[in-house]
């Protein structure tokens, strides 16, 4: 019988194996994470999301945060650094709080800080509204709060939809007062009213970032009047109540730090609850990780001491005495050397600097299928495929950006690899369609290797972002495994 000659398709099919060889060998695929978790890992995944979800729900400010990490921290043993010993040691744990708006907080390694930081660097304030100094008005009838936007907002998103009050305010005896009204079920909620669409045909004629101006921002407060009739009566009804509930008057106001923010809890998304929708959660689904991982270190003493650092004010460019850019953060860092090191040498200390590592603990937008045309499917993190990583950030042409060097993104992606931890990598969307920054900068101008890495999100900076609950976790062993890790 003569021999069968072979078909195309013979040889596609004995081809096959060599080219699924070479695809493994030679090119990089990022798996979604529920084909790598089994169902043990996935239970600690959403028992992690259940307690980040409670947290930023009670961490809507930064100030909230910082408070609300204090005790996490001090629950674990972590002592102020003002209250430590002159002569810190291995396994010490120290912090600073930064005005109650910012926190750092280390653990002592066994080499002293000779080998440098290994530093995980994330921000807690986010995008929200602020009251004017002189806030409250009355008109036609109604009292409103005169607000200012706070970092990158569409103006439009946060009209007609609950809101809350959270903030700090000194009474006329200077003490602190705390307020925060609108996330008890028993409290009222406030709201930016909207104009109804039957009178909106002028108003759909314009820009998006037109909709809505800063100026319309006004928060409604109350429609009820003083019995007594004269001049400001529903005005002076609400400045009666703030008086009543917490001792303030309109003088106080000038001072005060009022924070306005979408009210209620977060909460789980989809059928199948895998996603968390949250406000706030660039950067605090960054933060929560970098606090938690500095928290359970497996090592009670690790080889290099670890720091993490919480910062405020990076959505307004990190200016001011509170944001990464200001000095009390590396006084920090030069302040556990100090105690490590018995002295204080200023050469030795910038070279401490140049030998740390960090990772600048920032989100990073995840691919959304109804907004694809704005991201490069190939350059773009996707929710579901663990911590992303991104190379350089910035835009047009890298601006203001801080570019990792192949060694150091490299040998972290080593690190990941070695650990088994997932890791994809992406690019803040297309080259020309805008761009953002992150503290990441601010660290290398210190001469320190940084890297920018975090959780990939959903409707970034609206009221309502989305992150998937395994990314969330991943984040944080990745960020564990780079604090304990990292040679």
């Amino acid at each position: 019988m003569a021999e069968k000659k072979a078909t195309a398709k013979d040889k596609k099919k004995k081809d096959q194996p060599k080219l699924k060889a070479l695809q493994d060998k030679l090119t990089i695929k990022f798996p979604n994470l529920f084909d790598l978790t089994d169902p043990a890992t996935l239970k600690q995944a959403y028992d992690y999301a259940d307690q980040y979800k409670q947290f930023i729900s009670a961490a809507k400010t930064e100030r909230e945060f910082t408070e609300l990490a204090i005790g996490r921290l001090e629950a674990s043993g972590f002592k102020p650094l003002q209250a430590a010993a002159a002569r810190l040691k291995p396994g010490d744990r120290v912090y600073q709080a930064l005005r109650g708006k910012a926190l750092l907080a280390g653990v002592i390694g066994q080499d002293l800080c000779a080998g440098g930081f290994r530093i995980l660097g994330a921000h807690i304030d986010s995008p929200r509204f602020d009251s004017k100094p002189t806030p409250i008005y009355e008109d036609s009838e109604l009292v409103l709060m005169k607000t200012h936007y706070y970092g990158g907002v569409k103006k439009y998103q946060w009209t007609a939809i609950p809101l809350a009050l959270h903030g700090t305010a000194l009474s006329a005896d200077g003490s602190l007062v705390t307020i925060c009204i609108g996330e008890n079920a028993s409290d009222p909620v406030f709201t930016f009213s909207d104009l109804l669409i039957h009178l909106s045909r002028e108003q759909l004629q314009k820009a998006a970032a037109q909709v809505i101006t800063g100026e319309e921002c006004n928060l409604i407060l109350g429609s009820q009047p003083l019995a007594d009739k004269g001049d400001d009566r529903f005005k002076l009804q609400v400045l009666a109540l703030l008086y009543d509930r917490y001792g303030l008057t309109e003088r106080d106001l000038i001072s005060a730090e009022l924070e306005i923010v979408p009210a209620g809890p977060a909460r789980d998304v989809g059928m199948d609850r895998s996603l968390i929708g949250a406000y706030g959660q660039d950067d605090r689904v960054c933060a929560y990780p970098s606090l938690t991982a500095l928290l359970d270190l497996t090592q009670p003493i690790p080889e290099h001491t670890c720091v993490t650092l919480l910062s405020d004010k990076e959505e307004v460019g990190s200016d001011g005495n509170t944001g990464a850019a200001a000095r009390p953060y590396e006084t920090f860092l030069m302040d556990l050397y100090a105690r490590c090191r018995g002295n204080y040498d200023e050469l030795a200390f910038r070279h401490l600097l140049e030998d740390s590592s960090m990772l600048s603990s920032d989100v990073t937008n995840g691919l959304d299928p109804s907004f694809a045309s704005v991201s490069d499917p190939r350059n773009s993190a996707y929710l579901g495929r663990g911590l992303a990583i991104c190379k350089v950030t910035g835009s047009g042409g890298k601006s203001g950006a801080s570019e990792a060097s192949t060694e150091y993104m490299g040998a972290v992606c080593r690190l990941l690899d070695a650990h088994h931890l997932p890791w994809q990598s992406g690019e803040l969307g297309k080259v020309d369609a805008g761009g953002g920054g992150t503290i990441c900068k601010y660290f290398a101008n210190l001469g320190m290797q940084v890297l920018d890495c975090g959780v990939p999100v959903l409707s970034m900076h609206s009221p309502f972002e989305i992150s998937h609950k395994l990314d969330v976790y991943y984040t944080f062993l990745a960020y564990r495994c780079f604090l304990e890790n990292y040679a």
